[in-house]
């Protein structure tokens, strides 16, 4: 299937590019997201009416997700108190959930799904360098603690 990118989507193509995608993909992610549009005739003239207006939006996007990496820059180590045992284990794991909120409690807007957890779930104490995509284009790697709660 034939969509139109309204927005740059990793490993696919950038604002404007026309690719072929499985039909599931598109109908189930790209399309409900905003993220593209089928490449009909009609959809391709609403495209460059607005062409401008999605450009500009882009590129505001860009420049708040590199005013949030110069705000990661100056963050420092992130703590992040979990229950353990005494060889460090942790009574269960800190997810990529639990790592977005204590970035938000040290004062830079983050979600879940901008924290890359490659290695999984983190299970034993310790500090741990942790990559954040806060844009296709833009990803910063913030330094966390995982110390024992009290």
């Amino acid at each position: 299937m034939e969509v139109i990118l309204l927005e740059k989507v990793t490993n696919l193509g950038n604002l404007g590019d026309t690719v072929s995608v499985k039909p599931g993909f598109a109908r189930n992610l790209l399309m409900p997201q905003g993220m593209a549009l089928a490449a009909t005739k009609a959809n391709r003239e609403h495209f460059e009416s607005r062409r401008a207006e999605l450009e500009a939006k882009a590129a505001g996007t860009l420049q708040a997700a590199e005013g949030r990496r110069d705000k990661l820059a100056d963050l420092g180590t992130v703590p992040i108190p979990a229950h353990a045992g005494n060889e460090g284990k942790l009574f269960g794991s800190v997810t990529a959930g639990d790592i977005a909120d204590a970035i938000v409690l040290a004062g830079v807007e983050v979600t879940k799904r901008e924290v890359r957890l490659d290695q999984g779930s983190l299970r034993e104490v310790g500090e741990y360098e942790i990559v954040v995509r806060l844009h296709p284009e833009v990803e910063h790697s913030v330094a966390i603690a995982v110390v024992p709660s009290e």
